[in-house]
């Protein structure tokens, strides 16, 4: 008994030791804990992981969370293995389940007359029998090298509508690289020349869908240019112009283009670059003839092959004009010939009766009806001259009121012949042919038109032939541009308008932002229309009184000129007017009728219509400024109610 009593002491002091002992290492684990717990958080936060979560057991540390990726997680445990020995750290992260980026898809198709090449990589929803049944067609037997790969992926947006372009494309080209993606489609191509060039881009161009990129790049081979034609002028009025231009070089067309630009000629220059150049030194003789008419201050050269023909005008100084082609001569490069003509003053009878110069003329007009008047030399004559009208113009659209005058040149039915053989382009105009002086007018759907007639003359009139070229082409008359008549014009951009209307802040005149897309397509259409007058007309319902609705219209007609000229739209040809509520197309009574009267159309104007708006405008200007003043003011007190309207 005295023996554990003396023991119980000892006992007491170790049970509390390990009492002790245990507390501290629970202390000190939660320590461990709490600092592990820190630090690991720090750290991956530091470095981004916010997706990261931890939790520490005893010295075991978790980290938890969804990473990205495979490299992220691994980045992750890496960082909390530097604050805390690597061992501790248990890895319970999750990795994002990774997203395979689709391929691109693409076509590319190598076109040879009937052999095809295909290569590239197609969604495997699509119809690849539909796709290779078509390319077949067109190959009529050729050969097809299908080098097509698919995958597994759903079909790109837009991807439909590219294959089906670059497909159209393929039927038009016969020799051909298409390059289909989901939203582009490259176009390389070779043409049969230079007209079938402009043929295949206009169509191409009109082909493609709405929102799809198009790359084109149509190229043509050098046309064979006989003769090798260059003519160069400045009128009277100091304006400078090519009627026809040739190069045989890029290097050679850039010198020439130069040289003009310096004489004074503004814009762009179609200057052909084509083969049956007469001499190496063609772009030094071209040079040099463009500077001697640059130094006359007006005049014409024509060169055909090695023929040089300056011709002055009646005003130049002689003494000028002799030291100008004395210069020339000199300068010209062996083998080039000059002819230099002063000639006098030109004056047109036009009615070839008249006391002047024998005169031949002949009128066509829109229909394609010639009437030819004026002086043949004998009836064997006029029957040969109406027999080639004929052959050229159809049988039933010549009107002969020609009569016989011996008194003509011997080389008149050259002339005359040549003159009828230029107008067989030229959609309206007309010809003078007079001893020493040719004309040739006229509007033309032609752009080479111009440059074909000084050809023609030039080879037919012989060397120092005094004639002038004025004819002007117009878009709407080229049948390879395509380009819509006046009513398609109209038609596709109401077309627009009914689909969408251009919609106004209610009782204003400023346009709402969701009309942007409708102005873009008006925008659009109207390259092709500028050149036909048309009205845009404003409409409002009958709520309000008539005059504030009549104002209201007029201005938001008006905003809408606006917004197609700051869309870069040649607006020359465009008129705003107002209708107000004179024109409704549907109930007013109604809300649903309301709202269809509230609208922008836009309408042909007439050319009655345009001859009486002169006339307006020059009665008005008469009226003096008074009337002005006055209408402004009225405009302005119509605006001041313009609040509480609705239209």
């Amino acid at each position: 008994m005295n023996a554990i009593a003396r023991r119980l002491p000892a006992i007491t002091a170790l049970t509390v030791a390990a009492i002790l002992a245990i507390l501290a290492s629970g202390l000190l684990v939660r320590m461990i804990e709490a600092r592990s717990l820190s630090d690991v958080v720090q750290v991956l936060r530091l470095s981004g992981y916010d997706w990261a979560r931890v939790s520490v057991d005893g010295l075991q540390v978790k980290v938890m969370g969804t990473a990205p990726s495979e490299a992220i997680r691994f980045r992750a445990l890496t960082a909390a293995g530097t604050v805390v020995d690597s061992a501790r750290v248990l890895d319970q992260i999750d990795v994002v389940e990774a997203q395979i980026e689709p391929p691109h898809f693409s076509i590319e198709v190598l076109r040879n007359e009937d052999d095809f090449s295909l290569i590239g990589l197609l969604p495997k929803a699509m119809d690849r029998d539909a796709f290779l049944a078509r390319v077949n067609e067109l190959s009529s037997g050729g050969e097809v090298v299908d080098l097509l790969e698919s995958a597994d992926h759903p079909v790109p947006e837009g991807w439909d509508r590219s294959v089906e372009y670059g497909l159209d494309a393929l039927e038009m080209l016969a020799r051909a690289k298409i390059s289909i993606s989901a939203d582009q489609v490259k176009v390389s191509g070779m043409s049969d020349s230079l007209s079938d060039k402009h043929r295949l881009e206009s169509e191409l161009a009109r082909k493609a869908p709405d929102g799809l990129k198009v790359a084109l790049d149509i190229t043509a081979p050098r046309p064979a240019i006989t003769p090798f034609t260059l003519r160069f002028l400045i009128d009277g009025n100091g304006r400078a112009r090519f009627d026809a231009c040739s190069a045989d070089t890029a290097e050679a067309q850039r010198r020439i283009v130069q040289a003009a630009l310096a004489a004074g000629m503004a814009g762009k220059t179609n200057c052909v670059i084509g083969m049956g150049a007469p001499s190496p030194r063609w772009a030094d003789a071209a040079v040099l003839a463009i500077g001697a008419v640059k130094e006359l201050g007006a005049g014409a050269v024509t060169i055909s092959d090695v023929d040089v023909s300056l011709v002055g005008r009646e005003s130049t100084p002689k003494d000028k004009f002799d030291t100008v082609v004395g210069k020339l001569e000199n300068q010209l490069p062996e083998g080039f010939s000059l002819t230099a003509v002063l000639p006098e003053k030109v004056v047109i009878d036009g009615t070839g009766e008249g006391d002047g110069p024998p005169e031949f003329l002949a009128d066509l007009d829109s229909e394609g009806m010639l009437t030819m008047r004026g002086k043949l030399r004998d009836d064997r004559e006029k029957a040969v001259v109406e027999g080639y009208a004929k052959a050229l113009f159809g049988a039933s659209s010549v009107q002969n009121a020609t009569r016989v005058d011996d008194s003509v040149p011997e080389d008149w039915p050259l002339r005359v012949l040549a003159a009828l053989e230029s107008l067989e382009g030229i959609a309206e105009g007309g010809i003078v042919v007079q001893p020493d002086y040719l004309e040739v007018h006229g509007t033309t759907g032609d752009p080479e038109a111009r440059a074909n007639v000084s050809r023609l003359l030039s080879s037919k009139l012989g060397e120092g032939a005094n004639f002038d070229i004025a004819i002007t082409y117009e878009k709407k008359l080229d049948p390879v541009l395509g380009l819509p008549t006046a009513q398609e014009c109209v038609d596709q951009i109401n077309a627009v308008l009914t689909s969408k209307k251009v919609s106004f802040a209610p009782g204003s005149a400023e346009i709402d932002e969701d009309a942007a897309e409708t102005l873009d397509k008006i925008a659009e259409l109207m390259k092709n229309c500028d050149e036909y007058p048309m009205e845009i007309g404003g409409h409002t319902d009958s709520q309000g009184r008539e005059e504030m609705n009549q104002q209201l219209s007029q201005k938001r007609a008006e905003a809408v000129l606006d917004a197609l000229l700051s869309r870069r739209v040649l607006t020359t040809n465009l008129t705003a007017r107002g209708y107000g509520e004179d024109a409704p197309i549907a109930d007013n009574g109604t809300e649903e009728g309301r709202e269809a009267n509230r609208r922008i159309e836009f309408r042909l104007i007439s050319e009655d219509e345009e001859a009486d708006a002169a006339e307006d405008a020059g009665a008005d200007d008469a009226a003096g400024d008074g009337a002005g003043t006055d209408a402004a003011g009225a405009d302005d007190a119509g605006a001041a109610d313009e609040s509480g309207d609705k239209p």
